[in-house]
């Protein structure tokens, strides 16, 4: 065979065999046998072995996977993926809907889909070729995963029909139940351990450094929802149809409706049928369906406002409360968790269940021995959630909360509109001091490599380390010698500690453990004040006008700063070289033109993007703002901008600019 003829045969094979994929995965319609499919791809292997000039990364034989190892590549994602807020009840979802209407006056209609219970994924496809693949991650930047994505067959490496240049679809990775069940049989055989659930599996094979051995886990994929500029379609459930058109997996079980009944009535439905799908399924998920609507409404710092996860009721069984323990956090919480007679729930053992706090103790009126019901919250977390008062002993003791910490005998407190009692020994509490030091030096804050909650416990012990700031001062000589640390081992845990200085302001703050401050917190007090100085002498007015922070987090920050060990532990750290302030770095094009203006878009724009837009405005230092206010500079209208948006700006006499204004303000 020549060059020319292998050609052909080799593009043959490939149109072939992927039109049997789609049939087989995607359609469950399959039209040969798997005999003629095995012959069909080990003639096209051999056929891209003889001729390698062939070789497409998207070819069918690419499925298979490879045995190289590597490690995952962090990839910022252009798009944040966010979580959904849940819900578990009607009331709720009724809620949401009065929520949503109350930041439009325009008419939606509403989209439900299954909630799949996998992994989340992120495809962007260019040219109607699959180009990336990464986990949701922290929502900011997630693992490249590309190598073992392309292993499932329910995911098209090329598309077919009219599909957008570029664009990203989301969606989640599944393990089967016959899957899940065939794999944990063969894990029992060899003595392995199975795992817990089909979710666990899934994402534990996804992060597997070997994509023949993923190919050979038959994972599934949904997906559901698609992203990006020059869509041919503003309704969400019209894009998927399109999706579908183009070979993607969309669940069949999509539905619009119009109203909350109907909704209602696709929950009741599902909560049922759900039982009898393949794959794991832990709710449902309900979206306005129009874009347009979408974009008006925005998000939160965690979650959209247009779209919510009704949870369906957790699977419940009966078990003994035989003792209540308290754990102490590095915050200083005191959380009450139930010692429980072992029993089997949504397939795994539970012997331990939070109980949260006081008030959940009260109001359960816990009595020691009683028959508790247990659930897992969300799924994952198994909590009790009512007391068999049938069986309860006369003579049974309530259970009555402590009143001293259990690790240093501290008196608690409890604060005013606090549910959690706290010890408030937070430089002398053993666990408070040892957790905030596994939260410094974990993977989202400073992430320091060799460092893990057993050598900070070791450390701990010899009294080498006291606070974060101790980790610093730690020389070769001390570690060197430990149990289980030798000279290598004390290299590594020294040599990232040096490398963590590099670590950007956000993730620093972030690292300090502020209560209330959590990873999107820090970042938008980063980003907003630039220094720790600027943050340490903002007064709580100055704070909540940061978007997004409220008063309890900025009484937090003050009181924080407030204390006089706390601004020596960051002196320390900054003699160290921390990074406390934002790394100034002119990026091409940026300019002070727009700054000090609080500037807000809405509708849709031809000539360029929202996204676009709202890089702009922060380019030239100006302030996208989700909400009109009597602080907002300008409204950025396009086409079919909602009129409550506009009706408000008029009434606050607030500017009204297009696009092409907008540009000129910076001229």
């Amino acid at each position: 065979m020549n060059q020319n003829e292998a050609a052909s045969q080799i593009a043959h094979l490939r149109e072939e065999l992927e039109k049997q994929n789609h049939n087989y995965y995607v359609l469950n319609n399959p039209t040969i046998d798997d005999f003629t499919f095995d012959q069909m791809l080990s003639e096209l292997i051999g056929l891209e072995t003889e001729f390698p000039e062939f070789f497409d990364a998207n070819s069918p034989t690419q499925r298979v996977g490879s045995d190289h190892n590597q490690d995952f590549k962090q990839v910022a994602h252009k798009y944040q993926m966010l979580s959904l807020s849940n819900t578990y009840t009607e009331e709720e979802v009724q809620e949401f809907d009065q929520r949503a209407h109350k930041l439009t006056d325009e008419n939606f209609e509403y989209v439900c889909e299954l909630k799949f219970d996998g992994v989340s994924i992120s495809l962007t496809y260019e040219k109607g070729l699959l180009v990336k693949a990464v986990t949701r991650g922290d929502g900011e930047k997630g693992d490249d995963v590309t190598a073992n994505v392309k292993t499932i067959k329910s995911i098209p490496l090329r598309l077919k029909g009219d599909y957008p240049d570029e664009f990203e679809i989301r969606g989640e990775i599944l393990l089967p139940f016959s899957i899940f069940e065939m794999l944990n049989r063969d894990r029992e055989e060899i003595g392995e351990q199975p795992f817990a659930n089909p979710r666990n599996a899934a994402s534990g094979t996804l992060k597997m450094q070997n994509s023949s051995v993923v190919a050979s886990r038959k994972l599934d994929a949904y997906l559901y929802y698609v992203l990006g500029d020059n869509l041919p379609d503003d309704g969400h459930i019209e894009l998927l149809h399109h999706a579908s058109q183009w070979g993607f997996k969309i669940s069949e079980h999509t539905r619009k409706c119009k109203n909350l009944q109907e909704i209602f009535d696709f929950l009741h439905e599902w909560n049922i049928k759900r039982k009898e799908l393949p794959v794991a399924t832990d709710g449902v998920v309900i979206k306005i369906n129009s874009s347009r609507i979408q974009q008006e409404l925005g998000f939160t710092a965690k979650s959209p406002r247009w779209a919510i996860a009704y949870k369906f009721k957790a699977e419940r069984v009966s078990t003994t409360l035989n003792s209540v323990s308290y754990q102490v956090g590095r915050t200083g919480a005191v959380t009450p968790v139930a010692n429980l007679t072992p029993v089997l729930l949504a397939g795994t053992v539970v012997k331990r269940a939070t109980l949260h706090n006081e008030d959940v103790i009260k109001s359960l009126d816990l009595h020691m021995g009683d028959t508790v019901f247990v659930e897992k919250g969300g799924e994952i977390i198994p909590k009790i959630v009512s007391v068999d008062l049938t069986g309860r002993h006369p003579m049974s003791e309530p259970i009555q909360f402590i009143e001293r910490c259990p690790e240093c005998n501290s008196l608690l407190i409890r604060q005013d509109g606090e549910s959690a009692w706290y010890c408030p020994n937070e430089t002398g509490c053993p666990p408070q001091i040892k957790g905030k030091l596994e939260h410094f030096i974990s993977r989202k804050a400073m992430n320091i490599d060799g460092l893990g909650s057993e050598t900070i416990e070791l450390l701990f012990q010899k009294k080498l380390i006291n606070d974060i700031a101790d980790l610093y001062d730690l020389k070769q000589s001390d570690l060197v010698g430990l149990d289980r640390l030798g000279e290598k081992s004390a290299t590594r845990i020294l040599d990232s500690l040096e490398t963590s200085k590099q670590v950007p302001f956000e993730r620093v703050l972030f690292a300090l453990g502020i209560r209330y401050v959590g990873e999107t917190v820090a970042k938008k007090l980063a980003r907003d004040l630039k220094s720790i100085e600027r943050i340490e002498t903002a007064s709580i007015e100055e704070l909540t006008g940061v978007e997004e922070i409220g008063s309890k987090i900025a009484e937090s920050l003050v009181n924080w700063f407030a204390d006089d060990r706390n601004k020596r532990l960051v002196d320390r750290l900054k003699s160290q070289n921390l990074r406390f302030e934002m790394k100034s770095e002119q990026k091409e094009g940026q300019t002070d033109k727009l700054k000090g203006l609080s500037i807000i878009i809405s509708g849709t724009f031809e000539k360029i993007s929202r996204d676009d837009l709202k890089a702009f405005i922060e380019l030239n230092g100006g302030k996208n703002v989700t909400s009109i206010s009597a602080k907002t500079n300008y409204l950025v209208a396009g086409e079919n901008i909602g009129p409550s948006k506009l009706e408000k700006a008029q009434k606050l006499k607030i500017p009204i600019i297009s696009e092409d204004d907008l540009l000129q303000l910076t001229n």
